[in-house]
């Protein structure tokens, strides 16, 4: 395991890597009290780490950030081949680092994670937070395909104003998804048609919160979403596209705090 402190932090990060079985896993720590485990999307650990202080700074909440094995360079299992096995993952970390009272957060692709982790039923994890999720299936509000879009096309589907999309130092055009370690867990469809099916088995507390001007999974999607799970609160989140804690984080903190999710 290795430890690196991040320079700036009013308190200090650890990055580690940590060994679960066959797996490395590099993980952000912000060490607090209870713990948070966010879940980024195919834009990767960048879209995600910016909430990750600011939900650290605000709750005195331990936050882990793991980077998906594949995803930013690092290395991927063979065995890791679809969503479920990832889900397996994090569980065995959370057992690893005996931590309980787990909240699971996660956007997009780390949406379905989170609802994965969930259907684990881990006595380790107690709620969990599916922002802008992808996974199901609903009739009428496709996904969008994000593997054909020009950068710009992207910055429109995916923020209510496209000028907050971040753009990296050095230029560039802000995070973008990588598909190929996306396709990795998803399968080309980005979707599994079980899914829905299976939140109905969910027995612990979930809040869905979406973006209004999501046009990558539509607010229909969000409510189809939410529709399936038993015990799901349901937020939208105005002049907010598919990446709320990039793009209006403190109103996505704001919902979290508004449900108790971080009493």
């Amino acid at each position: 395991m290795t430890t690196l402190p991040t320079a700036g932090s009013l308190r200090p990060t650890r990055t580690e890597t940590h060994t679960v079985g066959p797996v490395e896993v590099t993980v952000q720590d912000r060490d607090r009290t209870r713990p948070f485990l966010l879940l980024h999307g195919g834009g990767g650990v960048a879209t995600m780490a910016g909430f990750a202080d600011l939900l650290a700074e605000r709750t005195h909440s331990r936050v882990l950030l793991p980077t998906h094995p594949g995803f930013g360079g690092t290395p991927k299992a063979e065995h890791l081949t679809d969503v479920k096995a990832l889900a397996r993952t994090y569980v065995a970390l959370l057992d690893q680092l005996d931590l309980t009272d787990v909240t699971v957060v996660g956007n997009s692709f780390g949406g379905w994670l989170a609802a994965e982790i969930a259907l684990l039923a881990s006595p380790r994890v107690s709620g969990a937070v599916i922002v802008d999720g992808i996974g199901i299936e609903v009739a009428g509000h496709p996904l969008t395909d994000v593997s054909g879009l020009s950068p710009a096309e992207l910055r429109s589907f995916s923020f209510h104003d496209p000028s907050k999309a971040p753009v990296p130092p050095g230029g560039g055009t802000g995070p973008s998804p990588d598909v190929r370690a996306l396709i990795g867990y998803t399968g080309p469809a980005m979707a599994d048609p079980t899914l829905a099916a299976r939140l109905g088995d969910l027995d612990l507390p979930v809040h869905v919160v979406w973006g209004e001007s999501d046009r990558i999974a539509d607010a229909g999607y969000g409510k189809a979403f939410a529709a399936a799970i038993p015990l799901s609160t349901f937020t939208l989140l105005p002049r907010t596209g598919h990446l709320p804690q990039v793009e209006t984080p403190e109103e996505l903190l704001g919902a979290l705090l508004d449900l108790g999710e971080t009493a």
